[in-house]
């Protein structure tokens, strides 16, 4: 099992960080007496960074992130999972299919599990060209073993050589057992909904991409697994996106399909959108603004949105600086529309948030933010717990101010235990952390 010893100096770090805030993270009175405990989950001396967490077909939570195999910069993508709701974890896996995936915690590298076991590994590859020097790639790689043995990477796009960027992805599994992906693209100027292998045939014709590619904002694309023979179907859902922000896809208790985003409108406002699909991702409705922030920027925040369902409608979570800076919440009844915006941190530096609802609907918020500390300023993981509709109930820090702590991500282990997980960088290598938050509901 793979509790390091560095947990000690962690949990030490977090004790003393209780004992002198301790009417501050009143989440459950078990976490006020037994802090909760922090340990590395990746491997000691080699860079890590970007997890991601998921469950198995059997609801038993994973947790995989990008790791450093020497240090001549190359990673690749490992995974472990817990038979015992995150308090200890199997002995991690590398996928070895995954050469070439580089860390990036906004474009998270992501596995998925069927309902019959089968996984999805989805990761980011470097494809700097002259248009674009940090452009990207995204690969998949599938295992019908349980992990054993992996199939050979294949490209996202159907259409390799039209794509010269895709990033900034997402997988979710649909209620008829197949996996949905969207994600940001390079291409342009292909039709709503209009199937992009038909088109990118007309482009490479005219052989002007340029033409595609200078446009403001991404395009954001839509395929769909169909058994085991990986992506097909790509099609356009928006043309105007912010071109480094995550994406989110999500499906909720009734089996509709959301997607949110960071959307351009008038060439310059950059707020959050969403859309949804009711028949299994065939088609989408118009997008919405989850927001009216208004904030108009020249540049990307590296910040995208985050989603969760309840049995009282879908709840949202973004990071902007219009009207107000830092990471705001709203919540959408069921047929209704989405509620004003309430703050869940007005620190300008507050980013990232990840939104999971658990237990009997209760929301659970995690997210980074600067925390100045003697002189240098680290950044500390935030968990703030909201009711069924929304209400603020609770927040507290995760994480000490002496350690610098960013990107998290959360999933629900029961009703009343949340497993959390982040990137410590105290130093140019990175780690990856985890721990078991006890929630009173």
């Amino acid at each position: 099992m793979n509790k390091y010893l560095g947990a000690i100096s962690y949990c030490c770090f977090i004790y003393i960080l209780f004992l002198a805030t301790g009417c501050l993270p009143r989440v459950s009175q078990e976490a006020e007496a037994n802090p909760p405990v922090a340990f590395r989950i990746s491997e000691a001396g080699k860079a890590a960074a970007s997890p991601f967490l998921t469950q198995d077909q059997h609801g038993n939570p994973v947790l995989c992130w990008v790791q450093a195999t020497d240090t001549a910069g190359n990673y690749l993508l490992y995974y472990a999972a817990s038979a015992d709701g995150g308090q200890t974890f199997g002995t991690p896996k590398a996928i070895l299919t995954t050469k070439g995936v580089y860390p990036h915690d906004e474009n998270l590298s992501k596995i998925l599990y069927k309902k019959n076991g089968d996984m999805i590994a989805m990761y980011a590859v470097s494809n700097p060209s002259e248009e674009n020097s940090y452009a990207g790639l995204v690969y998949y790689t599938q295992s019908f073993d349980g992990g054993k043995s992996w199939t050979a990477p294949r490209q996202l796009s159907e259409s390799g050589a039209g794509s010269i960027d895709e990033r900034y992805f997402d997988m979710a599994l649909l209620p008829n057992g197949d996996v949905a992906a969207v994600w940001l693209d390079s291409r342009k100027d292909i039709g709503m909904g209009e199937p992009a292998a038909d088109k990118d045939m007309q482009m490479h014709g005219d052989m002007d991409m340029g033409m595609h590619m200078d446009k403001e904002g991404s395009s954001l694309y839509y395929a769909s697994t169909s058994g085991r023979g990986g992506f097909s179907g790509e099609k356009v859902l928006d043309q105007h996106l912010c071109q480094c922000c995550r994406t989110d896809l999500y499906v909720d208790e009734k089996g509709q399909l959301h997607v949110a985003y960071r959307g351009i409108l008038n060439d310059s406002i950059r707020d959050m959108m969403h859309l949804v699909s009711t028949d299994n991702g065939n088609s989408f409705s118009e997008p919405e603004r989850i927001s009216p922030d208004n904030w108009a920027i020249d540049g990307c925040p590296h910040t995208g949105p985050t989603m969760a369902s309840n049995s009282q409608g879908m709840h949202y979570a973004w990071f902007t600086m219009g009207g107000g800076s830092g990471v705001f919440y709203s919540h959408q009844p069921s047929g209704g529309t989405f509620t004003p915006r309430a703050p869940v941190s007005n620190v300008p530096s507050a980013k990232h948030p990840q939104l999971a609802a658990f237990g009997n609907g209760m929301l659970a918020l995690v997210w980074d933010e600067r925390v100045p500390q003697r002189g240098q300023t680290n950044h500390g993981v935030s968990l703030q717990v909201r009711s069924e509709t929304g209400e603020h109930l609770s927040t507290s820090r995760l994480t000490p101010d002496s350690v610098t702590a960013v990107f998290p991500v959360i999933t629900p282990v029961s009703d009343s235990r949340l497993l959390v997980a982040y990137t410590v960088k105290d130093s140019e290598a990175g780690e990856v952390w985890c721990q078991v938050v006890p929630v009173k509901e």
